[in-house]
């Protein structure tokens, strides 16, 4: 990648038409980057090339299925034509069924792995295919909170994460074992606000939703435009996300247990589910979905959490600087302390000195310190 940022790099993103992926392709042009717009919908597509277009960026639109090998490397083919070599591929296509694992048919599930799972995969081998050769690239793999800690009423999706998750610390290896200059990272996200809940293939009473807090894809977006500049094993976004990955290292029969209890629940909204409601996990929706869902009302803007992730190091810095200088304060108070303690104890020692009886004095005899009577003979034997 040239640079220290994205200014003339080339960047790919899948799943570009909507949601996390369409708020990440404005945030790459609004950084410089020409970007290679990757989704099934053509309506989102088009609009998202304008959004690009009017950061000043350079799109270029493929419609292709990632669930298809074939049709991933024909996007990274034409992309490669147009703009140029790619320097950062952002695997961020989904897709998911919102119902117990036992109303989910086969097929249904094998759509969801083919585009969530084996997406990234065929998205992961059209990069290195490009990217080892130069010894330069990074590839950024838009993750979830549910790569590590699963929820009911999302099987499909669930085992995708964490398939991705396990398939990622696989090629990580194998890239630091043949000393690559390819950088590979996860991006772990919260419950974001995207309109996959409109479209998404339901079998609940009522409308899904993300899990709250909620938080809106910008934030998303700003984390993955960093990741590709400042690549690391992986982030964390949101606090609910570092809270979910650390909980689930300590206590994950407990949130077994949470979550059977709340997750059914906390998925849904009080609106019951259209009959007629249009999916688009066989075929894309039509008309520009755009980058926002439903909950504009309940979202988060900003992650405190997100920004301390970002600049982790700077914090640790800035934390090592002040434990120094809290210590210095301490050693010199304690320093100081000492030494009048010291000067203290030395005065009490002369002051006790000089009101004293002479300690020259000899020491009487007897006993009790009285004298010896002078006619007592002392006695040889004793």
């Amino acid at each position: 990648m040239r640079g220290s940022g994205l200014e003339g790099s080339v960047v790919v993103v899948t799943g570009a038409s909507s949601g996390v992926g369409r708020a990440t392709v404005r945030e790459l042009a609004r950084r410089g980057a020409s970007v290679g717009l990757i989704a099934r919908g053509r309506d989102g597509l088009d609009a998202a090339a304008k959004e690009v277009e009017a950061e000043g960026g350079t799109a270029l639109v493929v419609s292709a299925d990632v669930g298809r090998a074939d049709q991933v490397v024909g996007a990274a083919d034409a992309i490669e034509d147009a703009l140029g070599p790619i320097d950062v591929w952002v695997n961020d296509a989904m897709a998911t069924v919102f119902a117990p694992f036992t109303e989910v048919s086969a097929d249904e599930f094998r759509r969801v792995t083919e585009t969530t799972y084996l997406g990234t995969v065929y998205g992961t081998m059209a990069a290195l295919r490009r990217m080892r050769p130069r010894d330069r690239g990074v590839i950024v793999q838009v993750g979830s909170a549910l790569a590590y800690r699963s929820i009911p009423l999302q099987s499909a999706y669930c085992g995708s994460k964490h398939a991705i998750h396990g398939f990622t610390s696989s090629v990580r290896c194998e890239l630091l074992h043949d000393h690559s200059g390819v950088r590979i990272v996860e991006v772990h996200l919260p419950a974001v606000n995207t309109p996959q809940f409109d479209h998404c293939l339901a079998k609940m009473p009522n409308h899904p939703q993300p899990v709250p807090p909620i938080y809106q894809p910008e934030i998303a977006a700003r984390a993955i435009a960093w990741a590709a500049t400042h690549p690391r094993r992986e982030y964390w976004v949101g606090a609910t996300t570092a809270a979910t990955i650390l909980a689930n290292r300590f206590v994950p029969g407990l949130l077994d247990r949470y979550l059977a209890m709340t997750n059914y629940r906390a998925q849904q909204t009080g609106r019951p589910l259209q009959p007629d409601r249009r999916t688009n996990l066989w075929d894309p929706i039509e008309g520009d979905p755009g980058a926002h869902g439903d909950f504009d009302a309940r979202s988060e803007r900003r992650s405190p959490q997100a920004w301390a992730s970002r600049h982790r190091r700077q914090l640790l810095a800035a934390a090592a600087a002040a434990g120094m200088a809290a210590g210095g304060v301490v050693a010199t108070a304690t320093r100081r302390g000492g030494e009048g303690r010291r000067r203290e104890g030395r005065r009490q020692v002369e002051r006790s000195r000089s009101e004293a009886p002479d300690a020259r004095r000899p020491r009487p005899y007897g006993r009790r310190g009285g004298a010896l009577p002078a006619d007592r003979p002392v006695r040889a034997d004793r």
